[in-house]
């Protein structure tokens, strides 16, 4: 069982440094920012490597949640994120990349604001996860 928190551990530190380094790259080099974002459900490929990735750390998230600050609210992002996952896994790439055609142009637009989002998330994810790194 305890490798499982290890592994789970990880996965939740490297969602943490993704979001803050997405938001540094989008203040630092908004364009390669930019190209990245876009990328976004652009192939049959990209969508299920995210979906694999979104359910690993809502996996992750779930089996930490006890442990970490805000545990209720953890548990409950784990399991949006489990949730809303299986579903765009049951539906067709195709569709998700429809919804990304019209979404990512309107994050690209406020990507400043998506920016200090991606921070926000990342540092107060990294806070509830200090309670298990640091005990």
């Amino acid at each position: 069982m305890q490798i499982i928190s290890i592994l789970a551990g990880v996965a939740v530190l490297l969602f943490c440094i993704f979001l803050i380094g997405l938001a540094v790259m989008i203040v630092i080099k908004p364009r390669h920012a930019e190209q990245f974002i876009s990328s976004f459900a652009s192939s049959a490929r990209a969508h299920y490597i995210e979906q694999v990735a979104r359910l690993i750390v809502g996996t992750a998230m779930v089996v930490l949640a006890p442990s970490m600050w805000y545990s209720n609210l953890f548990n409950f992002f784990g399991w949006i994120l489990i949730v809303t996952t299986i579903g765009l896994l049951l539906i067709p790439w195709t569709w998700h990349h429809k919804l990304g055609e019209r979404v990512i142009p309107l994050t690209l637009r406020y990507m400043k604001i998506y920016a200090l989002g991606a921070f926000v998330l990342g540092t107060f994810i990294l806070h509830g996860l200090s309670r298990v790194l640091l005990p």
